[in-house]
């Protein structure tokens, strides 16, 4: 009874994080895949599909409050879209064992570049 619960907080809490641009997809992942024994596949495709909608919910405020530089969409979201879909096609191509360590160094990595940045 308390599992739907506890998937609820977690969607809740990453979805907080995810309007304040946290990256809280990436959270939700890390729930999925370490505490609610999601295979790492599978949580990605969620990951997906959940962020559409807290990114269309978020993204009203941040055009309101100057946080988008129009010039740079249309070249990033063509960037994405290519690189998105090329590594979706390359992950699933690649052992899970694989992929959950690259996901991990990834996380490593990211975190330990925002203990040190200074400013």
């Amino acid at each position: 009874m308390t599992d739907w619960l506890i998937a609820a907080l977690a969607g809740a809490v990453t979805g907080v994080l995810s309007g304040f641009g946290v990256g809280g997809g990436s959270l939700l992942l890390i729930y999925m895949t370490s505490f609610a024994g999601v295979p790492q596949t599978l949580a990605q495709g969620i990951n997906l599909l959940y962020f559409l909608p807290t990114a269309a919910t978020a993204l009203p405020t941040h055009f309101k409050n100057g946080y988008v530089e129009k010039q740079t969409l249309l070249p990033a979201i063509a960037a994405g879209l290519v690189c998105s879909a090329l590594t979706a096609w390359a992950a699933t191509a690649l052992d899970v064992e694989l992929l959950r360590k690259c996901f991990g160094g990834f996380l490593i990595l990211i975190g330990l570049k925002e203990l040190f940045r200074t400013g």
